[in-house]
């Protein structure tokens, strides 16, 4: 037989190779300037005293020139310190946690769903299945309601979820910052399914009587994503309100929305969403850039509601007995997986360096000009950013953006250990995480985060932070009790 060849890749340190690159392409203007600067200070440098002099007397200038010099130097800093956008903190964020009366165990919702529908024991056993495979834990939550057979999903009990949920965030965000209500400027509310008359929004307006000029709004039907579009929408409004504070309210009141049917495309949210909310000041305060927790670098959204597939396959409709549930399509990891191509195609050039912008280009052209069938680069989320906060909206979810992102188990760690500890709370499922990160001590200076969420319509969305500051581990907090027990080991299959 003829002698094997060494395996190239492992007798060459090939990651240093890549880092040679990486360090070449993402510094190659400086390696280009300081030989020229170099060049031109030896030039300058070989000139004697009086050569420079005649040099300086040879330049005229004379006061018509100087003013008009000036002039343009001012106005063009002018435009340009006018037409900046201004920079928008994060000032301090609070999550909700569920009283342990509300925990719902696997054994207690099993026996429930086996008293709801004891006419269809194979709608039982599916959703037996699915919780099997959900990635949550016993310690998850369901509103009062819920606990009751059957559930009482009534106005009046909505509302009172609503309260809870809402005003406990709200009270521990204001015990944290210090923030009077009267501080407030701008509030948004967003939750998808219960939209009652008057609004959420109203209804914390009432309770914390907030000032009458406030700018107010409440986003319903977005779905899980809308916490970033509120946080985009926030954005927006403090860039032509100065000196403003904005609080965003991002929550799902579960009671009205516990599908009690045997459609299996609508059982599959019983088994996933649970309590939770989330308070998050944001302001765009000079006063409040040093105590601020983090910088919003980016929020990039996708929207693909012109497909007819994306457009339903998250629908709330009724079934053939009459009774209201939200529909999953069996396309949906497709359709995410289509969105997500879209959103980082358009925020990878925001944030990606040019190593990698480099590489993704080349491939591209060489799929283009010579072979289709050359595998498209991934570019690598992971030199752009420390840590990424993935919708905890199930394990397929997290299990399908950690294969197409090629990231490592630590950095899906803190969306796993959400999903497991509190479930998917929806659109607060990202401030969770970021807590959770907090909670385990990572989160140092300079770090960035990565928040993607999905939502029906169908829509990706992304939001860019800096860590304005290294966090201290916070000593209250939905982890407080709980953080020293993760992360935990979660089966492919808890057998119940």
């Amino acid at each position: 037989m003829p002698p094997i060849l060494p395996d190239f890749s492992n007798s060459v340190k090939l990651k240093y190779v890549k880092l040679g690159y990486q360090y070449l392409v993402n510094h190659i203007i400086y390696l280009t300037l300081i030989p020229v600067m170099l060049g031109i200070l030896i030039e300058v440098l070989r000139l004697g005293p009086d050569e420079i002099l005649k040099l300086w007397k040879s330049l005229h200038f004379d006061l018509v020139q100087i003013l008009c010099s000036s002039f343009l130097i001012i106005f063009i800093a002018t435009v340009y310190f006018m037409s900046k956008p201004r920079t928008v903190f994060l000032v301090d964020y609070a999550c909700y946690k569920p009283p342990v009366t509300c925990r719902v165990p696997f054994s207690t919702f099993m026996e429930h769903s086996r008293l709801i529908l004891s006419n269809n024991p194979k709608s039982v056993e599916f959703q037996m299945r699915i919780l099997e495979r959900s990635g949550l834990g016993e310690e998850t939550c369901l509103p009062p309601a819920i606990h009751y057979i059957p559930p009482t999903p009534t106005m009046e009990a909505a509302r009172g979820e609503a309260e809870l949920v809402i005003f406990s965030a709200m009270d521990s965000l204001f015990k944290k910052t210090g923030l009077k209500p009267k501080d407030i400027d701008i509030l948004i509310v967003n939750c998808s399914l219960f939209s009652p008359t008057p609004s959420l929004s109203a209804m914390v307006i009432n309770k914390y009587k907030l000032r009458s000029n406030i700018k107010s709004f409440n986003l319903s039907g977005m779905g899980c994503s809308a916490g970033l579009i509120s946080i985009d929408l926030a954005r927006d409004l403090l860039q032509v309100h100065p000196n403003s504070n904005a609080v965003v309210v991002s929550t799902e009141i579960i009671t009205p929305n516990y599908y009690q049917g045997n459609e299996r495309a609508m059982l599959l949210p019983n088994c996933l969403f649970r309590m939770g909310g989330a308070a998050i000041l944001i302001s765009n305060r000079r006063s409040e850039r040093r105590r601020a927790k983090y910088r919003l670098v980016h929020v990039v959204r996708t929207h693909k509601g012109a497909d007819d597939k994306a457009y339903r396959c998250v629908f709330e409709e009724e079934d053939k007995d009459g009774k209201v549930g939200i529909s999953l399509s069996k396309d949906l990891m497709a359709i995410a997986g289509e969105a997500l191509k879209s959103n980082i195609t358009t925020i990878g050039p925001l944030v990606l360096p040019a190593s990698e912008q480099l590489l993704f280009l080349l491939t591209l052209i060489g799929r283009k000009i010579f072979n289709p069938k050359w595998k498209p680069y991934i570019p690598d989320f992971k030199q752009a950013f420390e840590h990424f906060c993935i919708h905890a909206g199930g394990r397929a979810v997290i299990d399908e953006l950690q294969k197409n992102l090629q990231l490592s188990a630590e950095h899906c760690e803190a969306s796993r250990m959400t999903l497991h500890r509190f479930g998917n709370t929806s659109s607060s499922s990202l401030w969770y995480e970021m807590n959770y990160i907090e909670s385990k001590g990572r989160m140092k200076k300079g770090d960035r985060i990565w928040q993607i969420a999905f939502g029906s319509g169908f829509k990706c969305n992304s939001a860019v932070w800096k860590c304005n500051r290294s966090i201290k581990t916070p000593v209250d907090g939905p982890w407080a009790d709980c953080i020293d027990r993760y992360p935990v080991h979660i089966p492919e299959v808890v057998k119940l």
